[in-house]
């Protein structure tokens, strides 16, 4: 399958991170052999989730400095003609009950469809970014990034994770639970044992996980812990940080113990800080404390790469011509690895998604719709795992496959992707999509589109393996020009199952396409077999 990523000669790619705390813009030049020079590397404090955590609302002032930074960002890189500009949002964003208008507003600023990862997306893309930063040989590896409102802690080697999390701990979801605004005072040792308690609650579960793994060497990234390191090395080495400097616990020790001994303005004054950073540095350096203690972890390699740069990683390795269901992509080995812990009959479900894809290749050819690689990439996935939720139960399976796909931090793909998969689930049986539907009305009007075509794709593939044996072995559909389509099936035997299970979804056809079907089945020694819709009274299949 061609990929959806293929590269040209040369192009100019835009990574831009949405955090909690900041914003960072990545703006690469990506060459034919994917090699890739970076032309400009960019940061900016933007406080987003500054006042979130208090009742889950992005406030209006943090929005607005983060559209005037994204605004700013997204004009650089297209000044150097970026051809995309691929933006995501993390922990403040996931997060907010107003994300809506969050995402809307930087559409309309800044010219900008941003994407929300989920924590253990946004692990993944960490690793992804330190990960090809370093050496580790046959070593295994943690790796800690601590955000403005999460904390991602993956294990993994030099080609694979192990372990990903994501903690709802952050430097500034910290301070706001722990300090008032504007408070400038010393924070004694019973404050600061408070905070390490509350770290330490909320670590334990991760904390379990992780000591069942080797670990042979401890990687901290983020503008937190860089901070953190730097200030040590000024402090207790008399000199700037170098490259391999790592930083002890000891060091630690000593450096938080000196910032919690300063009010807030002596804290800003301390060599190698970054004073935007005084406020809330010491909610940050209480999660990397008690971590590096419960882990017993001796030091740290300071790593500067992160999510953007895991972003580029990704954008890269998409650029691969594989097949999608090799097992190679991210994407495609966490599709399988839901519908193998769910059961799904692996075998019915890969048929259904060959059937799938011819409808939509076929589809596209007489202009049925213009949906491209990216969509039909999504079709195959939500083909795959639309029958998870008879994990649970046949009953209502279709409604269970939707809870699941949502709830199953597929890794790779973004949160709208995730909602397109789920929502085409949903609807591969019983009620068409309908604008009084919630989980329909949420979405927006080209989302709408691909959800009616996914679920009638799905509904006439599921229909045609109806009987679970691989009878209709091609579907492909052809336009009659006389307000029909013809659906021109191949059979190696009797597959009238099939058929009354496609009667089922004639009316569903018209809706969507305005246009009648028509069936004709060739099966192999017999004669044509032709399925005409004199009453279209099917509204929907009972079919699996």
């Amino acid at each position: 399958m061609p990929s959806i990523w293929r590269l040209k000669d040369e192009r100019v790619v835009a990574f831009l991170d949405i955090g909690t705390n900041s914003m960072r813009l990545l703006l690469v030049r990506i060459n034919a052999n994917r090699s890739f020079t970076v032309l400009s590397d960019q940061k900016e404090i933007v406080r987003l989730g500054e006042g979130e955590y208090v009742d889950q609302f992005l406030q209006p002032e943090a929005m607005q400095r983060a559209a005037m930074v994204a605004r700013r960002f997204a004009a650089m890189a297209r000044a150097y003609n970026a051809e995309e500009i691929i933006a995501v949002a993390t922990s403040a964003t996931r997060e907010a009950e107003n994300q809506g208008d969050f995402l809307r507003l930087m559409k309309r600023e800044a010219q900008l469809k941003v994407h929300t990862v989920s924590g253990r997306e946004e692990a993944r893309l960490i690793y992804l970014g330190v990960v090809n930063g370093v050496h580790l040989g046959d070593k295994q590896a943690i790796f800690i990034d601590i955000g403005g409102g999460s904390t991602e802690v993956i294990v993994g080697n030099q080609q694979q994770y192990q372990h990903l999390d994501s903690l709802k701990l952050g430097a500034i979801r910290l301070t706001s639970v722990f300090f008032l605004p504007g408070e400038d005072e010393v924070v004694s040792k019973a404050r600061y044992a408070l905070i390490q308690n509350y770290v330490r609650n909320a670590a334990v579960r991760t904390v379990q996980q992780v000591k069942s793994f080797s670990i042979d060497l401890a990687f901290g990234s983020s503008g937190t812990i860089e901070n953190l390191a730097d200030i040590a090395a000024l402090n207790l080495l008399n000199r700037p940080r170098e490259r391999d400097d790592v930083l002890t616990y000891d060091q630690l020790q000593e450096t938080i113990q000196m910032l919690c001994g300063l009010p807030l303005e002596g804290r800003r004054r301390v060599p190698g800080i970054n004073p935007a950073r005084a406020d809330i540095i010491i909610g940050g350096a209480a999660i990397i404390d008690v971590l590096m203690q419960e882990l017993e972890l001796q030091e740290l390699h300071i790593s500067e790469r992160g999510l953007r740069d895991g972003l580029l990683i990704d954008y890269l390795s998409r650029a691969e011509n594989k097949q999608l269901l090799e097992g190679d992509s991210v994407r495609a080995r966490s599709v399988l690895q839901l519908g193998r812990t769910c059961g799904v009959d692996e075998q019915h479900a890969r048929h259904v998604a060959d059937l799938a894809l011819e409808l939509f290749d076929c589809a596209k050819k007489e202009e049925l719709h213009k949906f491209g690689e990216q969509e039909r990439e999504l079709l195959e996935y939500a083909a795959l795992i639309h029958d998870v939720g008879i994990f649970l139960s046949y009953s209502n399976h279709h409604q269970h496959s939707y809870y699941l796909i949502r709830n199953a931090d597929l890794l790779g793909f973004d949160q709208n992707e995730i909602t397109l998969l789920a929502t085409a689930a949903l609807y591969h049986r019983k009620a068409m999509p309908k604008k009084k539907h919630p989980q329909f009305a949420a979405l927006d009007k080209k989302s709408q589109r691909i959800v009616q075509l996914f679920a009638l794709f799905l509904r006439l593939a599921e229909s045609l393996d109806r009987s679970h044996t691989g009878a209709v072995e091609h579907a492909c559909l052809r336009d009659k020009k006389n307000d029909t389509i013809l659906l021109d099936l191949q059979a190696r035997t009797d597959c009238q199952l099939e058929l009354w299970g496609v009667q089922a979804h004639l009316r569903a056809f018209r809706k969507v396409f305005k246009k009648d079907l028509l069936v004709e089945a060739r099966v192999e020694g017999e004669e044509v077999i032709k399925l005409t819709p004199p009453e279209q009274d099917g509204a929907g299949t009972r079919a699996g």
